[in-house]
């Protein structure tokens, strides 16, 4: 799968100055799904192109079994149509250009200039000129037939996407970034809560504004419900907000609830004084990446039922390209938390970061058993959602849970009766608390429990 970004602001040449990548070298990058090459087809004083061209690994486009086709999941048009597989690979090798930054041409960075960009195949579900036409393109987007010595056939799914305006190079990547997977209405990768940030990050500056925003971040965030809807309240902040200068004290937006969450952990383990620590449901590993980060732990060890997270934990760690010091500190685990594993006794602390919800409860008290009674470290921070809170989120109706996953979730005097029980039968003591906006009627949206051997 291929892009190109072209200009004609002279010196044409000097988008390798914004890219960070030499016109005169081919360079190739490991992303997720394959191998990216950077190189330019043309480099001039008057024009200047520079492509992306993704070759992807069939092993990494599997797709789910199909009834109907059992080939399904090896012969499909992943390596071929541009999709979050393409987004994926552009978010990594031009990421000092998403992020408006150049050493070299900083103003040429803040500068609108003219561009081309170029999407030679893209499996197109919807309007593209619905979506880029209200962030000032010009949209060419011309269906693939089926087969050109067939005309009666008709057009496939496919569009040859030609994009033509005048915008600062950070914008249109971001604009791509974003659209692409929406236009193709899939991911290749599990979508967590993180991709609320990601999504938020790279709409910064159009996406409030625009008209088709409910259903870009329905697509982006693969219509999970409770991330749609926390994307959108945070998108209405924006919206509704007064086009003035601000005053010198107006306080700044509070910080996600993901990352309030995380921040709360953290906390929580150092006050613990811990140094070797247990992350149990690692998922994807977003804690992970910042225990790793952290040069006060130790030991890091997470353990998750899936081997696919634990995949993506391993990619988002870059397992493959550490150092063997640092490779030493971490390791990944396949287990069962609702079973006893012997491999994780002994550690100083453990963290169950929304994982019980996940669990039926008539398997709670083995989890309990498995962590608190078998495993025992000496300390055990547990989160979850607080149902109370639910009504505070738009859209949420009534009864239904944040996540399809979740087999329940607590109120407060729940999961205050689970944890005092739990901490009497297994010789600990527990402090709760909330984390994120305090609301006096229902509380905070996610509550936590802090046990002590």
């Amino acid at each position: 799968m291929l892009i190109t970004v072209t200009t004609t602001h002279r010196p044409a040449t000097d988008l390798g100055f914004l890219l960070v990548k030499h016109p005169d070298r081919l360079q190739s990058f490991d992303v997720a799904g394959g191998t990216a090459h950077v190189f330019y087809p043309e480099a001039t004083e008057e024009r200047c192109t520079a492509a992306l061209l993704l070759d992807v690994d069939p092993s990494a486009t599997r797709q789910p079994r199909s009834e109907t086709f059992t080939l399904h999941q090896h012969v499909n048009d992943r390596p071929y149509a541009a999709s979050s597989l393409l987004s994926a690979a552009l978010g990594k090798v031009w990421r000092t250009a998403l992020r408006g930054d150049s050493r070299d041409r900083p103003e040429l960075a803040a500068t609108a200039i003219p561009l081309e960009l170029h999407i030679p195949a893209l499996r197109c579900k919807g309007s593209a000129e619905e979506l880029f036409g209200p962030l000032g393109w010009t949209v060419a987007a011309t269906p693939i037939p089926l087969d050109p010595q067939r005309p009666e056939w008709g057009d496939s799914r496919y569009v040859d996407l030609r994009l033509t305006g005048t915008l600062r190079l950070a914008d249109a990547l971001n604009q791509v970034y974003v659209l692409l997977p929406v236009l193709d209405d899939a991911k290749h990768y599990w979508v967590s809560p993180d991709e609320v940030e990601k999504l938020l990050r790279a709409g910064t500056g159009w996406l409030a504004g625009h008209p088709a925003k409910a259903l870009i971040a329905r697509r982006y965030l693969a219509h999970r419900k409770a991330l749609t809807n926390e994307a959108l309240a945070r998108l209405s902040d924006v919206d509704s907000a007064v086009d003035v200068e601000p005053p010198a004290e107006a306080a700044p937006r509070p910080e996600s609830l993901v990352i309030q969450r995380r921040a709360a952990v953290l906390k929580a383990l150092a006050d613990a004084g811990a140094t070797r620590v247990l992350d149990l449901g690692c998922g994807p590993g977003a804690l992970l990446g910042e225990l790793v980060r952290d040069r006060r732990y130790t030991e890091i060890v997470g353990a998750d039922v899936s081997t696919v997270a634990l995949e993506m934990a391993a990619r988002r760690l870059h397992l493959d390209r550490l150092p063997d010091r640092q490779k030493a500190r971490i390791r990944l685990l396949q287990t069962a938390l609702t079973y006893r594993d012997d491999r994780l006794k002994g550690y100083d602390a453990a963290v169950l970061m929304e994982v019980i919800e996940h669990v039926d409860p008539p398997r709670l008290p083995a989890l309990a058993a498995g962590v608190f009674g078998h495993a025992a470290p000496a300390t055990v921070v547990v989160t979850t959602p607080n149902v109370e809170y639910n009504v505070r989120y738009p859209g949420l109706a009534h009864g239904h849970m944040r996540h399809s996953d979740h087999r329940f979730e607590w109120d407060r005097t729940q999961f205050r009766a689970w944890s005092t029980d739990t901490a009497a039968r297994f010789g600990y003591t527990v402090t709760i608390s909330g984390i994120g906006d305090h609301d006096e009627e229902v509380g905070s949206p996610t509550q936590m429990a802090v046990f002590s051997k």
